[in-house]
């Protein structure tokens, strides 16, 4: 199964590790970028995030975006893509 989503995270990030482990448990795959490490992945966090780099932050194939998403809002999301 490819890739459904980036999400951009950062290594101390709580609510990234969090999510991380439910969207592992449920068996969604997913790219993760550390913008830590990625200064154009942080920019564009910026960009969805009014100018704030606040990870978790997904962002879909269709070009849309999600910031600190539950579960059920992630999968709900994919559903629509599907």
């Amino acid at each position: 199964m490819s890739e459904t989503f980036t999400m951009y995270t950062t290594p101390w990030c709580g609510y990234c590790q969090r999510l991380k482990g439910q969207l592992g448990r449920e068996g969604i795959v997913f790219e993760e970028v550390d913008i830590e490490q990625h200064p154009d992945a942080a920019k564009l966090v910026e960009h969805v995030n009014d100018g704030n780099q606040t990870v978790p932050t997904l962002v879909y194939a269709d070009g849309s975006a999600h910031t600190n998403p539950s579960l059920v809002q992630i999968k709900a999301k994919l559903s629509a893509l599907a």
